[in-house]
């Protein structure tokens, strides 16, 4: 799909590109900061490149000017927001709602916020603020994030707001990023099939980009692991994405662990609702506590998934382990080769090879790129 706004937009810097130049451009980017990994002919599977229009989360920020609202994304290098009614890189679900989800922001800003100061009332209007929406199988899931209190006016609002918009069954609100997501309407629970099992997500929590690279992580993380089986570690497992594919093999114990409660919540309740007796899952920050000594003993298996930042604190310690007590085989699927890189060496003075690594190519026109790769203890 061509696009109006992609010499302006800061998402796709490389949609100017022929589609394969593209690829081979990509490619050839990702395997340049991969060759900063100490082990000579590293093979390569074959590179999946995710199609466009099939992102199924993002965050649009939008800004009221005298009265008529932006909504959109940053133009490059700067906070001018750029109007957006359609992206080709969004499901067309989402596309098919941008219009709906500004008559909402439109809805919420038109009553005003009312809040005390010492003896003098205060009025304001919304100003600015982003909204997260995200795509699951049975609708959207939107969560408005500005820094007001909602009064009992707003809440009615969105509520009988949004009994107008049939595709958009959740709709929450958050001060900050960071902060607690308040549920203010749920026509039903947003789920995703991983699979075979029908997962719980919560309100404005992280899921892979595309159901479509969802399924291609885990259909490779599945093809390394292949039929090895015992104990395994599912770290920075999040909602559970790789956990669900590793219990239907009932010779595994899985072990999951992050740090999101909200995320934790979730992969809880879905655990119960579908009687899954080989998951335990465990609330713990990898980054400032990881897992060490006795605690990674008598694992099999170790998958991992961390954030950007890379997962060396935790691989730090495993490579501590004497060689009998290291996992036989590590599945490290990563968003940032620059920290994967850091991670694979470790691994590497530890005594493990990389046997394969795949790229992911899950954020198209996009700088980023995602890698799947298997480490195997050498014998």
């Amino acid at each position: 799909m061509n696009c109006e706004n992609h010499e302006l937009c800061g998402g796709c810097l490389f949609r100017n590109m022929s589609e394969d130049n593209y690829k081979k451009q990509k490619e050839a980017d990702v395997k340049a900061v991969l060759q900063k990994i100490k082990q000579e002919d590293i093979n390569f599977g074959k590179t999946v490149f995710i199609a466009d229009g099939t992102r199924r989360r993002t965050t649009l920020a939008f800004s009221f000017h005298k009265g008529n609202l932006v909504l959109g994304f940053n133009q490059q290098k700067t906070h001018n927001l750029i109007d957006c009614y359609k992206c080709p890189l969004l499901t067309p679900k989402i596309n098919n709602n941008l219009l709906n989800i500004r008559e909402l922001i439109e809805g919420v800003g038109s009553i005003a916020f009312v809040r005390k100061d010492k003896k003098k009332i205060i009025t304001s209007y919304l100003q600015t603020g982003d909204v997260y929406i995200c795509e699951a199988d049975n609708g959207l899931d939107v969560v408005l994030e500005f820094d007001n209190e909602l009064t009992l006016e707003h809440r009615m609002q969105i509520a009988e707001m949004s009994w107008k918009f049939v595709d958009i069954i959740r709709i929450s609100h958050r001060k900050k990023i960071d902060n607690p997501v308040e549920v203010i309407v749920e026509k039903t629970k947003p789920t995703i099939n991983i699979k075979g099992t029908n997962v719980f997500i919560p309100a404005g929590n992280f899921l892979q980009a595309s159901k479509t690279a969802e399924s291609v992580l885990i259909d490779l993380v599945m093809k390394y692991i292949g039929t090895s089986s015992g104990k395994c570690l599912d770290l920075f497992c999040g909602i559970g994405t790789f956990s669900y594919p590793l219990s239907l093999n009932i010779k595994n114990k899985i072990m999951a662990i992050d740090s999101s409660k909200e995320a934790l919540s979730s992969f809880e309740n879905t655990v119960k609702a579908n009687v899954i007796p080989n998951i335990s899952i465990v609330c713990k920050n990898l980054f400032k506590y990881p897992l060490s000594g006795d605690e990674l003993i008598g694992y099999d298996i170790m998958v991992f998934d961390p954030p950007r930042a890379g997962a060396e604190a935790q691989i730090a310690e495993i490579a501590k382990l004497s060689d009998e007590n290291r996992p036989k085989k590590i599945v490290a699927v990563s968003c940032n080769p620059q920290t994967f890189v850091g991670d694979a060496n470790i691994l590497l003075v530890a005594g493990y090879k990389i046997n394969e690594i795949t790229i992911v190519d899950q954020f198209i026109y996009s700088p980023h790129a995602e890698v799947v790769a298997l480490f195997e203890k050498i014998v």
